[in-house]
């Protein structure tokens, strides 16, 4: 009888200690944290708990500011902001801030979203954002996001795989191999979510899940996610490959360092805006009064005044964190010849002449500044003059707010596909760099 063998191990389930120290045990938590956040609701909850649990107060904008010592939340519908207050705060107290997003590109589920087709069952639903759209065929999707019921409860709800995008076989389309994929974003993006005699409406569906019916739902904000579970891989393990790094990544990375940073003079903020992916112009977009809100209550609460408000604004300072490219091998000509980012090669400092980033050379020095002091590496970032460059939060917040800004984040390929790819290391690296800014 042959010896048994040892059972085949997952990398992703490997404990921590096997994949090396504590940037594995962050991607573990990273990971946990991706797949409790499906949505932007989900990740400004799951951020809450987090902050609840570690002694922070939740604050309702609807009642006086309390801006006593100490850990302090809000959600307002997909965004999270957090503050700590030290002891010593009074009018003229500057703020650190870190500003990330909880929103990633994706689908929208339609009202009326039941359609029949040749006998499939299929979902209609709008693009959300701007994804890889090739990359959401041939997965098995959820629906995560909340419901507004008759009398007004909200509940926060999510399915298992329900859904598929499927892909027209190549015997179907011969010439794929010489024009390419080529996506119509209304008539080939409807997944299909049954077959033959149509059941109950998807509404009934998710709303069972919270013993209500489809009738009972009067509002809906509905949205499709990757089921697959993240995934650590690579002969050394390397790569961290999930749905929602973009910007997920930021938002744990910030959390984690809130709650890891010591006490400093300054009082430090955490601002998870949702709807960057759509340009930010909601009220709880970067554009909106969210950020600006809390300074002002926070300010006024320790007896400042309109003049010891700016003051305070003109001393504090900002971290935009969101995801960069990482120079793609395959694709070189697309990066700038010279600045060439990796994987595990730290966090970026992203830079750009027409501020589509906001970093200066001030912001710029003292975040190497920061990484030097947190023992991380830093690797610039600059576009490729013939390609078009991305934003940020970043010069949303410096125009709004008057505050200093820089741009930083952690390299990755893939970015606005369904599932992306960054370094093992990289958002361990970007965690230890933003307590060091938060701990003074």
């Amino acid at each position: 009888m042959p010896a048994p063998t040892t059972p085949a191990v997952d990398p992703y389930e490997r404990p921590a200690e096997r994949r090396g120290g504590p940037a594995a045990a962050h991607l573990d938590d990273l990971a946990a944290f991706v797949q409790a956040s499906p949505t932007s609701f989900h990740a400004a909850a799951e951020g809450a708990r987090r902050l609840a649990d570690a002694g922070f107060f939740r604050q309702d904008e609807s009642e006086p500011w309390d801006a006593s010592p100490g850990g302090h939340f809000l959600v307002r519908d997909g965004a999270l902001v957090a503050w700590r207050v030290p002891d010593r705060a009074g009018p003229l107290t500057p703020f650190r801030v870190v500003g990330s997003h909880t929103d990633s590109p994706t689908f929208r589920l339609k009202p009326s979203p039941d359609l029949a087709a040749y006998g499939w069952h299929q979902l209609g639903w709008e693009v959300y954002g701007g994804p890889l759209l090739n990359s959401w065929l041939d997965r098995e999707l959820g629906l995560a996001g909340r419901l507004v019921l008759r009398g007004g409860r909200t509940e926060l709800v999510r399915t298992g795989a329900v859904a598929r995008i499927p892909q027209l076989a190549i015997h179907l389309d011969r010439a794929i191999g010489e024009t390419g994929l080529k996506l119509d974003r209304q008539h080939h993006t409807a997944p299909v979510y049954g077959v033959g005699v149509p059941g109950p409406g998807v509404l009934d569906h998710v709303a069972g899940l919270v013993g209500a019916t489809g009738a009972d739902v009067d509002a809906y904000d509905l949205l499709a996610f990757d089921t697959a579970a993240p995934a650590v891989f690579g002969p050394e393990d390397e790569f961290f490959a999930s749905g929602r790094l973009d910007n997920l990544v930021s938002v744990h990375a910030s959390l984690t360092a809130l709650l890891a940073a010591g006490e400093s003079d300054e009082i430090a903020v955490l601002a998870a805006f949702d709807h960057e992916e759509l340009g930010s112009e909601s009220r709880t977009g970067a554009s909106g009064p969210l950020l600006a809100d809390v300074l002002t209550r926070t300010g006024a609460a320790l007896g400042a005044g309109t003049d010891e408000q700016h003051r305070a604004w003109s001393r504090s300072f900002c971290v935009s964190a969101d995801a960069g490219h990482a120079v793609h091998p395959n694709y070189p000509e697309r990066h700038d010849p010279v600045n060439r980012p990796l994987l595990n090669g730290g966090p970026l400092l992203k830079i750009n002449a027409n501020q589509r980033y906001a970093s200066e050379a001030v912001g710029m020095a003292r975040w190497r500044d920061v990484c030097r002091r947190a023992g991380v590496r830093v690797q610039p970032f600059v576009s490729n003059n013939a390609v078009p460059c991305g934003s940020t939060i970043g010069p949303l917040t410096a125009t709004r707010l008057g505050i200093a800004v820089v741009d930083v984040g952690v390299p990755t390929l893939s970015m606005h596909s369904a599932r992306e790819l960054t370094g093992a290391q990289d958002p361990y690296d970007l965690s230890r760099a933003l307590t060091t800014f938060w701990s003074g």
